[in-house]
């Protein structure tokens, strides 16, 4: 969970939701932990330029972020730029990231995800242009269902193609 909420708030909330329990906190140091530490500990984005002389994103310190990554369940008091620094450093790491949004200055973290949901009452044009999917009702309950159609879909196009 990566939230703009302080760190207490932020670790209630998600002990209620069950996204971290008192053994994942009491275990790592990593498990819950502010914007600002994040950033500090990983040391933030930086850009990388390629043998093409492209230049994309890194985070500085992978190894440090690898380590956190394990642990990691809850991200308060976190600034735009760690949503994007969360999801560069996953993606890195070859994982999938979807992000939900719904403010202008969630649209980096939304479009550099691999799947990006923004509230649709409640969101912003900008998160709704920078996103892949917009959740209509505002409801992250719909996110399960827009994943089983999409499932659905998915296997529907394979078996076609292989016939």
């Amino acid at each position: 969970m990566c939230t703009g909420d302080n760190l207490d708030t932020a670790i209630a909330i998600s002990k209620n939701a069950g996204i971290v329990t008192e053994a994942q906190i009491a275990a790592s140091p990593h498990a819950c932990m502010t914007g600002r530490d994040f950033r500090t500990a990983t040391g933030g984005i930086k850009k990388v330029t390629d043998e093409d002389g492209k230049e994309h994103d890194t985070v500085a310190n992978m190894k440090k972020f690898r380590e956190i990554q394990q642990h990691i369940r809850v991200l308060a008091r976190s600034s735009p730029e760690d949503k994007y620094l969360l999801v560069t450093g996953i993606q890195k790491n070859k994982g999938v990231v979807a992000v939900t949004g719904d403010g202008s200055n969630d649209a980096p973290a939304l479009t550099k995800a691999d799947v990006g949901f923004a509230m649709g009452k409640t969101g912003t044009d900008i998160a709704k242009g920078a996103c892949d999917i917009i959740l209509l009702t505002d409801d992250f309950s719909c996110i399960l269902v827009a994943l089983r159609y999409g499932r659905n879909v998915y296997d529907n196009v394979r078996k076609f193609i292989q016939f």
